[in-house]
């Protein structure tokens, strides 16, 4: 054969240099990443959105009432459970969320909702509104 000569020596082990670490050696082997960030982008691909959905006019005049109901009754906090729908910053589309909490207020200057937990809530991507106090006085739409 061919190693035979050397095939039944010692292992050589250095008396200069320090053993190289087990962890370090296995390192070496390990695959490697030519495109880094590639995964995070198909990711972020293949992440799904929802497409907003402009409310009709019906909607409109429905969630216009209820706001209209709970400005009035503004002072008891009333429980509100707000859907709403929250655009995707990084890419088209977003997701429709729903809260639910005690309104605050309606601060008509930068148009939202503000619930007692500091959130805010656009009144321009607002799609529905209910609670207690929306079911003791219907809208009329």
């Amino acid at each position: 054969m061919r190693y035979d000569d050397i095939l039944h020596l010692p292992h050589h082990v250095s008396s200069t240099r320090p053993p190289m670490p087990l962890a370090d050696r296995a390192a070496q082997f390990s695959p490697f990443a030519a495109l880094t960030g590639y995964d995070a982008v198909l990711a972020e691909a293949a992440r799904l959105t929802d497409a907003w959905v402009e409310p009709g006019e019906e909607d409109v005049e429905r969630l216009n009432d209820c706001l209209r109901i709970l400005c009035e009754h503004l002072r008891e906090k009333p429980e509100v459970r707000v859907t709403f729908f929250q655009p995707d910053s990084r890419k088209e589309g977003g997701a429709y969320l729903t809260r639910s909490g005690r309104l605050k207020r309606v601060d008509e200057a930068r148009r939202c909702l503000v619930l007692d937990s500091g959130e805010t809530i656009p009144l321009s991507f607002l799609t529905d509104l209910s609670g207690p106090l929306l079911e003791r006085y219907p809208p009329r739409f």
